[in-house]
């Protein structure tokens, strides 16, 4: 039976798990938005050079940054929500142009204020001139970007009517990517703690789906593994942020190209034999967060007691390649240094395998620097660029190639996830590493 994580005035127990009941989840959740506005933001619009930030978005049709800032009991923007947060010798003051209160931003219109004749929309704008003019800004940051989807929520349509609205000070308008990044990829001490939680909770719900209870050799399929991990998170009260998948590599049955990448052979509608290797990558999002997760588990033989020392051997080596990865993680170094120090390292010790490590946060393939991906071992053009700087977290992605013996040589890739969460101590394992296969 999953143990509440209950809220505590001084913070987040790491070593409870989650979720939270709803009600509790939105105190934490507005509580945080908080310490972001006001410990946060100042230092992080401040390296940008930005000392107003608009970000808007209108009912489907949010800027991915737009959900980050709202009240959660926000399940969207409302109508078209304007957020302008100001820096100014005393911090930030969060302000609203919104026809209905945003939490703690404070209203910067009143709709029933409206010029005779003038259309809710204009007066809307209006309000942002006025904003602007008392603010007299250097710099309005906007959510525009060629790199990141995450800084690039600023609709053709809302910024042509920002730009009219603003009239001269609109030559003032400066892309807000890196303060778009910066924000959603920069934890709170809580938040870690809080994933550390999360994460714990992910690798529970995966040792459960890979126990005879649920995973029943003969019987069931990589398939009925997947979706019962999905209902499992649904009863749970978390949901996933993409489809969860199980697949299967089985002695006899080689690994196949797919689309440039090697994966493996057995189908996913095919049923767990013993002997077979299962491996699953899974994510939940509670809190406002997210995980991203893959572990695998060996399916015993009759007569086995662990699995066959090749396959052992496999992970270990996988575990190596996440050393070399994490060593390589020093703040500063862009996320293409970090990749090719890597593998560069693992090449130096004959270490076949691909890295493609991603920021996770609010979102699961999060802001900030990519490491690789599994079709851009060279370098990813754009996010490959970005440093890599303290308190953020990651789900460190990267798969293995390696002979098994008892498979008469057959390769297996051994594919790993795992969060992480880089700070000024270094890097730590959300929960912990799997180290060792699951035996079912």
């Amino acid at each position: 039976m999953t143990t509440a994580l209950r809220h505590r005035p001084h913070g987040i127990d790491p070593t409870r798990t989650v979720p939270l009941p709803l009600r509790d989840q939105a105190e934490v959740r507005d509580r945080w938005l908080t310490e972001r506005v006001r410990d946060l933001l100042p230092d992080l619009m401040d390296d940008a050079g930005i000392d107003l930030w608009v970000v808007v978005g209108r009912e489907y049709n949010e800027d991915p940054v737009l959900p980050t800032m709202l009240p959660a009991s926000w399940l969207s923007a409302r109508r078209r929500t304007i957020l302008l947060l100001h820096r100014s010798d005393d911090g930030v003051t969060p302000m609203a142009v919104a026809r209905y209160p945003v939490g703690q931003f404070v209203s910067a219109w009143d709709p029933d204020d409206d010029e005779p004749g003038a259309s809710a929309e204009q007066s809307q704008w209006a309000a942002v001139r006025r904003v602007v003019e008392q603010a007299r800004p250097r710099a309005i940051g906007i959510d525009v970007s060629d790199t990141f989807a995450h800084a690039d929520g600023l609709s053709h349509t809302e910024h042509g009517l920002l730009v009219e609205a603003l009239g001269p000070w609109a030559q003032r308008l400066v892309p807000a990517e890196q303060l778009a990044v910066r924000w959603l990829e920069t934890r709170l001490p809580e938040e870690i703690s809080a994933l550390h939680a999360m994460n714990a909770l992910v690798h529970e719900t995966i040792a459960e789906a890979y126990s005879p209870a649920v995973l029943r050799v003969g019987e069931s399929t990589a398939l009925d593994v997947a979706w019962w991990i999905r209902q499992r998170f649904h009863d749970l009260g978390v949901e996933p942020w993409f489809q969860p998948t199980v697949g299967l590599q089985r002695a006899g049955v080689p690994l196949l190209d797919e689309r440039g990448t090697i994966v493996g052979g057995v189908p996913h509608d095919a049923v767990v034999e013993p002997g077979d290797l299962v491996h699953c990558d899974v994510g939940l999002k509670t809190l406002g967060l997210t995980t991203d997760t893959q572990r695998n588990g060996y399916v015993l033989r009759p007569g086995e007691t662990a699995p066959p020392a090749g396959l052992v051997h496999a992970l270990a080596v996988g575990n190596r390649m996440q050393d070399l990865v994490t060593t390589a993680m020093t703040p500063g170094r862009t996320g293409d240094e970090v990749l090719a120090a890597a593998r560069a390292a693992a090449a130096a010790e004959g270490v076949d395998g691909d890295v493609y490590s991603h920021p996770v946060g609010f979102y699961g393939h999060g802001a900030g620097p990519a490491i690789g991906m599994w079709d851009a071992q060279g370098g990813v053009r754009g996010t490959g660029q970005a440093p890599v700087r303290e308190s953020t977290t990651w789900a460190l992605e990267l798969c293995v190639r390696v002979a098994v013996p008892e498979w008469d040589g057959q390769l297996v890739r051994m594919a790993l996830e795992q969060g992480i969460a880089l700070t000024g101590e270094g890097v730590s394992y959300l929960d912990a590493r799997q180290t060792s296969l699951i035996t079912i």
